[in-house]
């Protein structure tokens, strides 16, 4: 196989492993710049060397359970945002070092960086992030320049430690100096990033956003203890990659699902979705919030 084709295969094998998203044929076609025919040459190739291609809805996407999923998945994957650091990381390098552009080159040929948000395509966006990754990466104080808060109305600087950027970079976690707590601000409102020339000093009052299994952040977590029936385990994993580890039978009918979950929207989709197929065994905030939604229901 040539070089170009190579490249390709690894971009469709790269969107089928995709955690976050699944794509039509017709998708893969349009973002691949190739044909729907030769979209469907690739599914092919992949199921003659024993991965299964699983097919619902018109979406396509490996199966889990394919041989080498894991090697594919979960050891070589990135999200395009943590593509688009490392490549930037990667440009800091030696250029004439010809293991760093052929690196690079991988880099570019199975990301989309115009899919990292819209604010890693809008030139000053792009600044404001590159600063804010430069100030996490050496943990250093910013000024947030001309922020316009929704909250309070007005346009602010504010004085912060970076922590961590939020899901594709549209929000950022900082520590905030006049208040003292921890803020999430909203990188399209901040109209410029200066460094103040000072190293942090709050190091002890930063928090983290996590990421449940349900693709929800948040600094706090909940937990939740599920007793779900084989058709919801099933469809649990299926549907949320992640839960898998946390996923565990205790027979051929019947699986407990036990974690710390950032929100109950996610995990509260899902059971009231298949409320004849799940029990909550633990978590009473949890229950609160199925009452309230069950009652708040128009059907």
């Amino acid at each position: 196989m040539d070089q170009p084709k190579l490249e390709r295969l690894l971009r469709v094998m790269q969107l089928l492993t995709d955690k976050g998203k699944r794509y039509s044929v017709a998708e893969l076609s349009e973002i691949l710049s190739i044909s729907q025919r030769s979209v469907y040459r690739y599914i092919d190739t992949f199921e003659s060397v024993g991965f299964i291609v699983n097919k619902h809805n018109g979406m396509v996407w490996l199966a889990r359970e394919s041989r080498h999923f894991k090697t594919i998945a979960d050891l070589v994957y990135f999200t395009e945002e943590e593509a688009y650091v490392l490549k930037r990381a990667i440009e800091a390098l030696d250029p004439m070092n010809p293991a760093v552009n052929g690196i690079k080159n991988k880099l570019y040929n199975l990301y989309d960086y115009n899919k990292v948000a819209d604010i890693v395509v809008n030139e000053n966006a792009r600044a404001v992030v590159n600063n804010l990754l430069d100030a996490i990466a050496t943990e250093k104080e910013v000024l947030l320049k001309d922020y316009r808060s929704s909250h309070s109305g007005n346009v602010s600087d504010r004085v912060v430690e970076p922590i961590q950027f939020g899901v594709n970079m549209v929000d950022i976690l900082c520590y905030e100096i006049s208040s003292g707590i921890c803020k999430s601000f909203k990188v399209s409102r901040i109209g410029e990033v200066l460094h103040t020339g000072n190293s942090w000093s709050h190091q002890e009052k930063h928090v983290k956003i996590v990421t449940d299994s349900f693709r929800f952040s948040s600094t706090k977590t909940h937990f939740v203890k599920l007793k779900l029936s084989m058709v919801a385990a099933n469809l649990l994993n299926e549907e949320y990659p992640l839960t898998i580890d946390k996923t565990v039978s205790v027979s051929d009918k019947e699986y407990i699902y036990s974690d710390q979950v950032c929100s109950f929207e996610g995990v509260g989709r899902f059971v009231l979705g298949l409320c004849n197929e799940v029990e909550v065994l633990e978590g009473r905030e949890f229950i609160d919030f199925l009452n309230m939604k069950r009652r708040g229901s128009k059907f």
